[in-house]
């Protein structure tokens, strides 16, 4: 074959072959495209499913609010609200002390429908497929499906329950005032196992996932710190204690996970990082004048650990060392657990303050006067901020 025709024809095979691969790229990118908005349009993001956000109760949150948060609705309970409310695909869920659960309308804030129990309801709900979990002042946890808004089943304790559930796999978790961690099936509320502490249960169990470095299986384990001045680490699966930390005072706060490192402050005035590989504290903090208990939990930025106490104050430090990084002093005491949003934590107050503090600085960036003592958390999802009073009025702050 003649050299230049030969060479004319790699050529137009080059670029056939270009432009079939091009065109091959063109389809695949487009097919992904598809299937993102198809995935995109079934899934809800940012929604805020329990008390501290996710499991590992950080009160970090996965979406963002505008610079200076507007009011965009209120909402009247029958009674007090102490506990976070869950914002599940657009709906808010919330309990109230005369023993009400309200679904809202997350947009509005008109009312959809309400469940009642007989106690008080202090613990937050969490929402898992479904689902509506909580316990209430009379020791009973309550699976209130959301469909047809009646009890899905019933578990009895023997002591009030405080402590919101933690849900993992087809396990649901939570503490009693009976002194015992309680594991259920999530589908029938049938008792899977429970443990026994040697105190309250007030604060939620926290979930930390640990990746075997031989095997690379992960297991679950049920972090709980107690009013029995114990952190204690319970295999899900079976419930057996693998681990048991003295504190050195007793904990109304539930644990905050980041990798193997948990934070909580104390009713001993301290806050502390635990190491959890090695069984040992880590570091211990104590205001070097104003000595007061930690009643709130812990939120996680990056590399911080920013809490509020009782000593009227917010404090930040460092997830490694345990260092003070910056205070900020809100003239009332704080019982109220933080959330991060971006560069944000959003706190309450007793007072009644709602504040926005740079989690760089401790500055104050953003406040709302409610009128009404704080002792509730914040939630956040899509682009919403909620909280809660003690003059039963629920709030939600966004973009106009």
């Amino acid at each position: 074959m003649n050299r230049y025709i030969k060479t004319q024809i790699d050529k137009r095979n080059r670029t056939y072959l270009k432009k079939s691969k091009a065109t091959a790229q063109r389809r695949v990118s487009v097919t992904l495209l598809i299937f993102l908005l198809l995935f995109a349009s079934h899934v809800s993001f940012g929604d805020w499913a329990s008390f501290r956000g996710n499991p590992q109760l950080t009160g970090v949150a996965d979406s963002e609010l505008p610079e200076n948060p507007q009011l965009l609705w209120t909402f009247q309970a029958g009674d007090m609200i102490e506990s976070t409310a869950a914002v599940v695909d657009g709906t808010v869920y919330v309990g109230v002390l005369d023993g009400t659960l309200y679904a809202l309308d997350a947009q509005t804030g008109e009312q959809k429908w309400t469940h009642q129990v007989e106690g008080a309801i202090k613990a937050s709900p969490s929402v898992h497929n479904g689902v509506v979990y909580f316990g209430d002042g009379d020791g009973v946890f309550h699976a209130v499906d959301i469909n047809t808004q009646e009890t899905q089943w019933q578990f009895t304790t023997e002591g009030e329950i405080i402590s919101s559930a933690n849900v993992v796999d087809n396990r649901v978790l939570f503490g009693s005032y009976d002194g015992f961690l309680y594991c259920l099936n999530r589908e029938n509320g049938e008792l899977v196992w429970k443990l026994e502490t040697e105190g309250y249960v007030h604060g939620t169990p926290g979930v930390w996932t640990q990746v075997s470095s031989d095997s690379g299986k992960a297991d679950n384990f049920a972090i709980v710190t107690g009013c029995d001045s114990y952190l204690r680490v319970i295999n899900i699966d079976d419930g057996t204690q693998t681990q048991r930390i003295d504190l050195g005072a007793y904990v109304g706060a539930s644990p905050a996970i980041s990798q193997d490192r948990v934070y909580c402050g104390t009713y001993g005035t301290e806050i502390l990082g635990v190491a959890l590989d090695t069984g040992e504290i880590a570091w211990r903090y104590r205001h070097p004048k104003r000595r007061f208990p930690f009643f709130a939990s812990a939120a996680l930025t990056e590399d911080s650990v920013i809490i509020g106490g009782r000593d009227k104050m917010v404090h930040a430090l460092s997830q490694a060392t345990g260092e003070s990084l910056w205070t900020y002093t809100a003239k009332s005491r704080i019982e109220s657990s933080a959330v991060i949003v971006g560069k944000r934590a959003f706190v309450g107050t007793t007072r009644g303050v709602f504040i926005a503090l740079d989690i760089t600085t401790g500055e104050s960036v953003w406040e709302f006067a409610t009128g009404s003592a704080i002792v509730a958390s914040p939630s956040v999802s899509e682009g919403r901020i909620y909280i809660g009073t003690e003059d039963g009025i629920l709030y939600c702050f966004g973009s106009t």
